[in-house]
């Protein structure tokens, strides 16, 4: 699938700490040896003919700031109810699709989501801090209609992605960096015909995909947000590019 247009107050706990966690520089060759095993593609003819690597980019499940409309950013809120139900339900299809690895954002909302994604799947998760969502500073904490009623230009300015301005913020350039760094390790840990899990966020899955893909930042825009507990499925062709093979599903 090419770029073409797809459409478009608990109190935040703070990041849970003591779990083995990637930093955006670490090396692959200094994870723990005492990884689970990796499971392989199941024999037979249909894994014989696909020697190609899949990569499955899922958002976390809901929270109630998800509910409430209320920009989350790199705030630390848990799932709730739904969204526990939401990951329960998407990980038996992850799991059928044999990954090899579930990497995830360490931010409670993805890693819950990738816990139960993983053990279904028969495999533990590994948290990266390069999979964090957007930093969106002073709007971090508002709801949709606070921040519009507060100020309707800023908004709209928000609700278009252009959100270079917002005080605080994370650089849009600079967590398509970040994401892509990710995603090309993970690609790295990968055999030949393995699926790697990237458990998430909407707004910094979408600038990293096309960032990783090779778009230009602005089609961003032309993805339609992901839902809670959507994934992505992108898959490696002959050429050793990547490319777009389900969305949003």
């Amino acid at each position: 699938m090419g770029p073409a247009r797809l459409r478009r107050r608990r109190h935040p706990r703070p990041a849970l700490r003591g779990a083995r966690v990637l930093r955006p520089r670490a090396a692959l060759a200094r994870l723990p040896d005492h990884r689970p095993a990796r499971r392989r593609p199941r024999a037979g003819p249909a894994a014989g003919r696909r020697v190609r690597r899949r990569i499955v980019v899922l958002r976390h499940g809901r929270t109630a700031w998800n509910a409430e409309r209320r920009i989350q950013g790199q705030l630390d809120v848990e799932l709730d109810a739904t969204g526990v139900e939401q990951a329960q339900a998407v990980a038996p299809l992850i799991a059928a699709m044999e990954p090899a690895l579930v990497w995830s954002s360490d931010l409670a909302r993805a890693r819950l989501t990738a816990e139960i994604v993983a053990k279904e799947a028969g495999l533990e998760p590994t948290y990266d801090e390069r999979l964090r969502e957007f930093r969106l500073g002073d709007y971090q904490g508002v709801t949709h209609a606070e921040l519009e009623a507060r100020d309707a230009a800023a908004f709209g300015r928000f609700q278009r992605g252009e959100w270079d301005g917002i005080p605080g913020a994370e650089a849009p350039a600079d967590v398509a960096a970040r994401f892509t760094s990710v995603l090309r390790d993970l690609v790295a840990a990968l055999g030949p015909g393995e699926t790697g899990v990237a458990v998430s966020h909407g707004a910094a899955a979408r600038s990293g995909l096309v960032a990783f893909l090779g778009w230009r930042p602005e089609q961003a825009h032309d993805l339609r947000a992901l839902g809670n507990c959507a994934r992505v499925v992108l898959e490696e062709r002959s050429t050793g590019e990547w490319a777009i093979a389900t969305y949003n599903t």
